[in-house]
């Protein structure tokens, strides 16, 4: 979709549309029109959009780029993208359990726009305009199978090719959307260490065809593991694109040096755990026979067992069922124990250095929550090791510019008119 200068003056503004209208006064309705090239806005709204970017880009603050955080769970990518100068403009997330863990520990801020499904958003240009303007997209998005056929198969069936038919119907069609018409400078997308393997392949192929070929961004993609930052063997893949050129490359991404972390990093101490932690008789007992089973015939299925010298497994969204795949081991004789939530929230990272995690939902909740989560340290790697390259395609290196807060419409229309 070929951008307006009314468009990539509102941008640069750091303006929604909505914005773009109360500060040229006219109905959201003319702003569209204006957005969309149905009619050309008059020479002074140019100029006021012109001094509200010029305004933006030369005033101090603390923000240098606006982002949007999709599919975003509890917020695991917003912690990487903030430290580095983000602001987020826009949340989606569905799930009312994991919106209720966000609102808690994101107060929301002017201008902020919180939405449910982000399908709601994707439906038109219009409603694709509701997101407000971004520099970034970040992305978790759910992985689902996707149709390929021969692009001249689909011709002969008078079919349409590219992702508006190979991904029709997936949650990775609302995110093509979003980039094609939004056209963020760069965005960094999350998925299982899979994906890759995914449908034989064919799903990860079709998500680069379109990434690439189809919306034209200069994609790389990563696997990273979490264990050099917590003690947790997690492997995730980060797919980062720039819509423009630029030398940012994951062969140059460095991580810490193994051994990392070790589980009694993030442990409590035995008198702050609960008992309801701990595993009951007849749990243990069925997970021993459940191992032992499989075991005798010659399978590796069954609980783990793990010390504070240990590192473990990975975490489920099925830990609330019996904690099998990281059990506590509390001494000989004793019956092993769950992690709790804020040992989870350690695990994952969401807790450190000083940064409390706050849990408000039930602990069925929360272990379904962090196991669905991002190694929020693993992100703040990426974030960092993009970071560079992010400010010199918004063009303004290491320049720190503010974030557009309520229009100010008589300075913009007084700096137009003035010059």
């Amino acid at each position: 979709m070929h951008k307006t200068e009314f468009t990539e003056l509102r941008e640069q503004a750091g303006l929604t549309l909505e914005e773009a209208a109360l500060v040229l006064e006219v109905s959201d309705r003319t702003a569209y029109r204006y957005e969309s090239g149905a009619s050309n806005p008059p020479r002074l709204a140019i100029s006021t959009l012109r001094a509200a970017a010029g305004q933006r880009s030369h005033q101090p603050g603390q923000r240098k780029f606006r982002f949007i955080d999709l599919f975003a769970g509890i917020g695991g990518l917003r912690l990487g993208f903030e430290p580095i100068g983000g602001e987020c403009v826009f949340t989606s997330e569905w799930d009312k359990y994991s919106q209720m863990t966000y609102r808690k520990n994101f107060p929301e801020a002017p201008g902020h726009v919180f939405a449910g499904d982000i399908r709601e958003f994707t439906t038109s240009p219009e409603a694709l305009q509701r997101i407000p303007s971004h520099d970034v997209l970040l992305a978790g998005f759910p992985c689902q199978p996707f149709s390929i056929a021969g692009v001249s198969k689909k011709n002969s069936l008078g079919r349409q090719h590219g992702f508006l038919d190979e991904t029709q119907g997936t949650l990775f069609f609302d995110v093509a959307k979003i980039l094609e018409h939004h056209r963020p400078a760069a965005f960094l997308l999350e998925n299982v260490k899979n994906l890759h393997r995914h449908d034989s392949g064919r799903t990860f192929a079709t998500i680069m065809n379109v990434l690439e070929k189809d919306l034209g961004y200069h994609v790389q993609a990563r696997i990273v593991s979490s264990e050099p930052w917590v003690p947790q063997k997690r492997e995730r893949i980060f797919i980062v694109g720039f819509r423009d050129p630029t030398a940012f490359s994951f062969e140059t991404f460095q991580v810490p040096a193994l051994p990392g972390p070790k589980l009694g990093s993030i442990l409590l101490p035995p008198d702050e755990v609960g008992p309801k932690y701990t595993l009951t008789a007849h749990l243990w007992q069925y997970l021993q026979n459940y191992k032992a089973k499989h075991a005798a015939a010659g399978n590796g299925f069954g609980f783990g067992m793990f010390g504070p010298a240990d590192v473990a497994r990975t975490l489920s969204a099925r830990y609330y069922k019996d904690g099998s795949e990281i059990l506590i081991d509390q001494g000989p004789g004793r019956v092993p124990r769950r992690l709790t939530p804020t040992e989870c929230a350690r695990l994952m990272g969401f807790e450190r250095d000083g940064r409390r995690w706050e849990t408000v939902v039930s602990d069925t909740q929360a272990y379904k929550q962090f196991g669905n989560a991002v190694v929020v340290p693993a992100v703040e790697a990426v974030a960092h090791h993009m970071e560079p390259h992010l400010l010199e395609a918004l063009g303004h290196g290491s320049r720190v510019v503010r974030p557009f807060q309520q229009p100010d419409v008589e300075i913009y229309k007084k700096v137009a008119v003035n010059g």
